[in-house]
């Protein structure tokens, strides 16, 4: 009985201890998990900060080469058109043969047009409107000069509510709008361009849609990982930036592209 009884006890006793075991074979696997997890979120966060901290610095020396190009275009280049221009139209040609006539006020008109497009170039590529009268005003003058130069359509309507508060966010936005406008220009051939934004208070959205041959989200995701897809990887590069959403969508006749920025302090 007694040799029962030690047999019962030591059984339960290694069961117990086996229980014990695996209960703590079973902690220490999940407190390892949990480390394991924890590092690899730490890494991902540092990760996407770098990465963050690297786009930005990236944007930022673009801004930078983008306002040594349009000064050079406007205080070098546009100076010596502009000159070119006043001794161009200071040269009688009243004796000329009419031919001659004729083929100078050609050349007179195309340096009208270049003097034009040098000015716009400048402008674009300078952020000065955008910081001195806020986003809606530089996406204006933007529009403005591209329908100027191009046989399109554009109806505009940008939410007054939003004002500038952040000019890092804005500049990365108007950036985007310019790429994806050019875009549109280059390769959809649109007609009609349709351009509106949405104030929320804490949400701004930006929505295109034109008459041209565009994208499906799928296309887009496609594209963007190939070499040609260059600038649509740059446009989503900066839409991580601000933490935003790009999505492209074709409702017939038009396709969409919306953007949904979180507003920034």
């Amino acid at each position: 009985m007694e040799t029962n009884d030690s047999l019962t006890v030591i059984l339960i006793s290694g069961v117990a201890a086996m229980l014990l075991l695996f209960i703590s074979l079973l902690l220490i696997f999940i407190f390892t998990q949990r480390k394991k997890l924890q590092f690899q979120r730490a890494m991902q966060d540092l990760q996407q900060d770098q990465q963050s901290q690297l786009l930005e610095a990236a944007v930022q020396s673009e801004e930078t080469e983008r306002l040594r190009i349009a000064e050079i275009l406007h205080d070098d280049i546009g100076v010596v058109l502009s000159a070119a221009k006043l001794y161009f139209s200071s040269v009688d040609t009243h004796a000329w043969p009419q031919e001659e006539q004729k083929a100078h006020k050609k050349g007179n008109h195309l340096l009208d047009e270049a003097v034009q497009k040098i000015r716009g170039v400048s402008h674009n590529l300078h952020s000065a409107i955008l910081q001195g009268f806020g986003l809606n005003a530089a996406i204006e003058h933007f529009m403005q000069q591209i329908t100027g130069l191009q046989e399109l359509t554009l109806h505009l309507k940008l939410d007054p509510e939003y004002v500038t508060s952040n000019s890092q966010q804005d500049i990365l936005l108007y950036r985007i709008l310019q790429e994806l406008v050019q875009n549109i220009i280059k390769h959809a051939h649109a007609s009609v361009i349709y351009l509106s934004s949405q104030f929320s208070g804490n949400q701004l959205e930006v929505f295109l849609q034109h008459d041209g041959r565009g994208l499906t989200q799928e296309e887009f995701e496609e594209l963007r990982f190939q070499k040609e897809g260059l600038g649509l990887k740059n446009i989503q590069n900066r839409i991580g930036m601000l933490n935003g959403v790009l999505q492209f969508s074709y409702l017939k006749p038009l396709y969409h592209i919306s953007i949904r920025l979180p507003k920034s302090s």
